[in-house]
């Protein structure tokens, strides 16, 4: 990145739609620099009452579902009816593992291609909470270059679910038939968050199961779900593959749309989000400027060290690294 960063010139090549500007937006809100979230906040400022238009769909499921057949057939579907799409990623193992969305933008074959479209990997923050905070800040920018659809992936493991709900409007959650992925989702919470179901690669031989597993689904959802609901979230059958009943998928996440528009549930879902967010943030500076503190890193390892030999409660070793912390003492 350049030394000096011009702030005009990036607001201004993202609100006029220029790729090269929108990607050197998204390398400084991905920054963990000083100064660079100072200058990130200072754009996302300016760019904030061009955005929010835009459908913020996200999207999850295990590995090897199909998630990026699926969001390539789908994008590629939508940039044909003339909307604009951004495909972003939430994976927190991609800085340490290469992750499997970093290779999504060459697996996205038509998408990558698209000048309608944007693919973004994963950012390497390391942790989620860093993911999650560059991923909704792009969401700023790419909303405020014009795009009308935002789709973001999620790994489909861990708590990335949870933070991928907490900044989209709708939750699509994809699973396969005969996986077993179906109660897992109960079990891990997943589908509690979905507002639509998908069941991807209903296809050939697996057309059949592919139904089976919709209705089996449909059953436990009714379980989850409170009698005065304003949205019954449908479990639908699709193929990222072969680009079948896709329309019929985004028919529902417009539905879902215009029902949350009618109860004014999408305005006071998003405000809610932003409170929630601001929290969070708070946590992540507060815990990052705990480990950071000298008398904390010198009385840590210690604590650490009783932690794992039982001879020290983990209420007894907070207790410590707070004071520590509060008071620079760790006596």
């Amino acid at each position: 990145m350049a030394r000096t960063i011009d702030l005009d010139a990036y607001v201004k090549g993202v609100l006029d739609g220029k790729r090269a500007a929108i990607a050197r937006a998204i390398t400084l809100v991905e920054s963990n620099r000083a100064d660079h979230r100072e200058l990130a906040q200072r754009m996302l400022t300016q760019l904030l009452p061009h955005a929010g238009a835009a459908r913020r769909v996200g999207i999850t499921g295990v590995p090897g579902v199909g998630k990026s057949t699926f969001i390539d057939a789908l994008g590629t579907m939508l940039t044909g009816l003339g909307h604009r799409v951004a495909v972003l990623a939430v994976d927190p193992s991609s800085s340490r593992t290469g992750g499997s969305i970093l290779g999504d933008k060459t697996r996205m074959e038509r998408l990558a291609v698209d000048p309608a479209a944007f693919v973004r990997p994963s950012p390497t923050a390391g942790t989620l909470g860093g993911v999650a905070r560059a991923t909704r800040e792009t969401i700023v920018v790419m909303e405020a270059a014009g795009y009308d659809v935002v789709l973001v992936e999620t790994v489909g493991v861990g708590q990335s679910e949870t933070a991928v709900a907490g900044m989209v409007d709708t939750f699509l959650l994809l699973t396969l038939a005969r996986t077993g992925d179906q109660l897992q989702g109960i079990k891990k919470g997943v589908l509690e968050l979905a507002d639509i179901v998908a069941v991807n690669k209903a296809d050939g031989p697996h057309e059949r199961d592919a139904k089976s597993a919709a209705r089996e689904l449909a059953g436990a959802l009714r379980l989850l779900q409170t009698p005065d609901a304003a949205w019954k979230p449908p479990v639908l059958t699709c193929s990222g593959r072969e680009s079948t009943d896709l329309d019929a998928v985004w028919e529902r996440v417009e539905q879902h749309r215009r029902v949350l528009g009618a109860t004014g549930e999408l305005d006071g879902r998003r405000r809610e989000q932003q409170v929630e967010w601001a929290w969070t943030m708070v946590r992540e500076q507060l815990l990052g400027e705990l480990r950071d503190h000298p008398e904390v890193r010198r009385v840590g390892p210690g604590l650490e060290a009783a932690l794992r030999e039982g001879t020290m409660t983990a209420s007894a070793a907070a207790g410590r690294l707070l004071h520590a912390f509060r008071d620079g003492s760790g006596s």
